[in-house]
């Protein structure tokens, strides 16, 4: 496969990236055949799946206007995938010109293509970590010069964790993560799960096309999906499927497939760890 001028070298163009999977859901040109293919495979799989990603964008839109009506006005969004219109700053600097936002991911598409967009907004960072390694976000440059952590921020882990395997421990990195966090900082979270929607199959199909990927699929129940806000109150309407968190109309998400997870948001108590 001849490499496109944008494509960092050293990453392997034989095996699809997730993020680069999302980037063609939401109709980006930043990925390759490769992972064309597979998502084409996955909406195969499950048809409804653009529909979701774009349920899940709208989500985290009206999440940062959340979090800025409550006086939040910091992000750090882990897993934040290749730049496309209406990242996390543009929506949010829509409405507070001051906010401060940084992006974090470990695929190199998207943080050679985030530093490319982002150049110039001084507000703004990205730093190549992994969700897995708290400490490399938490001491980043980008995060010590942009983020006053004695202030809330909101940590933003959308579509996020149904890649992290249960062996991987997620919530003991997310319990690390929090603990940097002030008081009063948002737990913005949205993860994929069949028992929101009609489908019943569990996943199936698409958890074997995501298993050629470079992150397996992980498909939980809601039950499981709660434990991860362990040290934060949940806010109103809870955990709820993606298009009924507080949505700005008439939520539609009785088509077939097309609602594929579920959403919450939780603030960080006083006392808590």
């Amino acid at each position: 496969m001849e490499r496109p001028a944008w494509a960092p070298h050293g990453i392997d163009l034989t095996v699809p990236s997730v993020s680069r999977m999302y980037d063609y859901y939401l109709g980006g040109s930043h990925n390759f055949e490769v992972d064309r293919e597979a998502a084409r495979r996955a909406i195969q799989a499950w048809p409804g799946l653009p529909k979701i990603m774009q349920n899940n964008r709208a989500f985290m839109r009206r999440a940062i206007r959340f979090a800025l009506q409550e006086g939040v006005t910091q992000f750090l969004d882990i897993g934040s995938g290749i730049p496309t219109f209406g990242n996390v700053h543009e929506v949010a600097h829509a409405l507070e010109r001051e906010a401060r936002v940084v992006y974090v991911d470990n695929d190199p598409v998207a943080v050679a293509h985030s530093r490319a967009v982002l150049q110039g907004e001084r507000r703004v960072g990205i730093v190549s970590a992994d969700f897995r390694s708290p400490q490399d976000i938490m001491e980043s440059p980008e995060v010590e010069d942009l983020l006053d952590l004695r202030r809330p921020v909101a940590l933003m882990l959308v579509a996020l964790l149904h890649f992290v395997e249960d062996r991987d421990e997620p919530g003991t990195y997310l319990t690390e993560l929090a603990r940097h966090l002030a008081p009063g900082s948002l737990l913005v979270l949205s993860h994929g799960s069949p028992e929101a929607g009609p489908r019943r199959d569990g996943g199936v199909g698409l958890k074997e096309v995501y298993s050629t990927a470079n992150a397996p699929l992980v498909i939980r129940t809601k039950d499981e999906i709660q434990l991860f806000f362990e040290g934060f109150e949940v806010v109103e309407p809870g955990l709820v499927p993606v298009p009924q968190w507080r949505p700005d109309g008439p939520p539609e998400y009785e088509e077939s497939g097309a609602c594929g997870g579920f959403a919450g948001i939780g603030r960080k108590a006083v006392g808590a760890a």
